[in-house]
């Protein structure tokens, strides 16, 4: 309950931003965008973009320029199908659209009624692709972005949680309505597994596999209740990982989890499977794990203050973080 409360905060403080933001006449652009709050970084090609509050939206590497969007919602995820082409996700439901790698936006998509943001996007290829976020948002495209539609995916719902449903079909059509609409969990990551299958991962535990291209997905057994927040493969093991320092690694069967032992109990946000053979997880309390190619885990970065929530990769081989304070190389971390 405590983390729906604090999301429908979140919710209701974003709304009430982007609508003073719609009337002020300040520009979006802000000269100090790169140290403030950002949420996600993807590589486009030679590039790298970052996402976060206001609609704000940089591209960088060694130095970062924010680019003009049509929105002043918080984006929270960013992703490419190409170095041309990607979209970001954020509050109010929105989806905006890229074909020029990251200089220029268009809006796809707004929901604000819906009261709730869309945590996550994922393309399967330039056509199909799928935005996930509150209470079981869940929005699928087959014509890149051009039109969105709603899905409703029951088999997710726990067992009472379906017959108390299905009760309410059949004797109070609208009160089934408004309850269909906030008895899902979560779902806070979707990424697509090396042998084509989804994983999707999100609040009260949810560990979910689609093997039919996002159609229906099957929620797996899994022992922690805990809001599991992103997902990341990485050769034949698979992680997931979540609040308090929780990350569960199981092999392609998706059978059989097993808990990392951490040197933290920070909770983990993102994860990037690096070029060099290692694993990095970023978390609270601005912590940077690697657990290397040999199998160690071993925390490399701690900074105090500033929750760090994604990490990527550039060409070069730079990892670059974003979180509370903005983006930041890992390298200069380490400094």
């Amino acid at each position: 309950m405590l983390l729906r409360t604090l999301l429908s905060l979140s919710c209701l403080l974003a709304a009430m931003t982007s609508a003073l933001a719609g009337t002020s006449p300040s520009h979006q652009l802000q000269p100090n965008a790169s140290k403030g709050l950002l949420l996600d970084v993807s590589r486009a090609g030679d590039i790298m973009v970052a996402v976060g509050e206001r609609g704000h939206v940089l591209l960088g590497g060694e130095s970062w320029q924010q680019v003009e969007t049509p929105t002043r919602a918080q984006l929270n995820k960013v992703f490419f199908i190409n170095p041309m082409k990607g979209w970001a996700v954020g509050h109010d439901a929105t989806i905006i659209h890229t074909k020029d790698g990251g200089n220029t936006w268009i809006k796809q998509f707004e929901a604000p009624e819906l009261e709730r943001p869309f945590m996550d996007i994922l393309f399967i290829n330039e056509s199909t692709g799928f935005a996930i976020g509150a209470y079981g948002l869940f929005y699928k495209t087959m014509d890149g972005g051009a039109s969105w539609s709603n899905v409703f995916h029951e088999a997710l719902l726990f067992e009472e949680d379906r017959n108390y449903l299905n009760e309410l079909k059949e004797t109070d059509p609208e009160v089934y309505a408004i309850e269909k609409a906030s008895l899902l969990p979560h779902f806070n990551r979707m990424i697509l597994l090396d042998d084509g299958r989804l994983l999707m991962v999100g609040e009260l535990g949810l560990v979910s596999v689609s093997s039919d291209g996002g159609e229906s997905f099957e929620r797996l057994p899994f022992d922690y209740e805990g809001s599991m927040f992103s997902a990341v493969q990485h050769g034949d093991a698979v992680y997931v990982m979540g609040l308090r320092g929780h990350i569960f690694e199981a092999g392609p069967a998706l059978d059989e989890w097993q808990q990392l032992d951490l040197p933290v109990e920070s909770s983990i946000n993102g994860a990037l499977a690096s070029s060099n053979g290692s694993v990095y997880f970023v978390g609270n309390a601005g912590v940077v794990l690697e657990k290397t190619a040999a199998g160690d885990i071993k925390l490399v970065a701690r900074r105090q203050g500033e929750n760090l929530v994604a990490a990527a990769q550039d060409p070069k081989g730079e990892v670059w973080l974003v979180g509370a304070k903005g983006v930041l190389a890992l390298s200069a971390a380490l400094e």
